[in-house]
C-alpha cells in the first residue's frame, strides 16, 4: 500500500467536506492523534477504522485504495492510472459522472445501430 497516496487522498477527502482532524476524528470515534497519524502516513488504519472514515467522509474504499487494488480494469491503461491515483474524491465523481454520461451515449448510438 502506498501510505503516502492513501493518506494524502484521506487528507484531501476530509478538507472537501469541510472537516478538521479533530471533527472527523470524532464522527469516527477515535482519537484525534491516531487520525492525524493516518494522514501523515505512519499509521494505517484497522478495517473499522477505514469503514468508519469511508462512511463518515462519503467515499468509497475505492477512491482511497485506488493504487492498492489491482485487478480493479484500470491498469491496463497507465495514463488513466496516473490520473486516478492524483485525483481529489471530489474530482473522481466528476470524472465518474463524466465517464458514465458518455458511456451512456455511447450505448445510446450502438443501439441506433443494431
Amino acid at each position: 500500500m502506498d501510505k503516502k497516496a492513501f493518506s494524502g487522498r484521506l487528507r484531501q477527502a476530509r478538507k472537501d467536506h469541510g472537516l478538521t482532524s479533530e471533527k472527523l476524528s470524532e464522527l469516527c470515534n477515535i482519537n484525534a492523534t491516531y487520525l492525524r497519524q493516518i494522514e501523515g502516513g505512519t499509521k494505517i488504519p484497522s478495517l473499522p477504522v477505514f469503514v468508519s472514515l469511508c462512511s463518515a467522509l462519503g467515499a468509497s474504499p475505492n477512491s482511497l485504495l485506488i493504487d492498492s487494488l489491482p485487478g480493479i480494469g484500470l491498469e491496463t491503461n497507465d495514463e488513466l492510472v496516473a490520473l486516478w491515483q492524483v485525483a481529489t474524491p471530489s474530482q473522481m465523481k466528476v470524472i465518474t459522472a463524466m465517464l458514465t454520461s458518455e458511456l451512456k451515449t455511447l450505448q445510446e448510438g450502438q443501439d441506433e445501430n443494431i
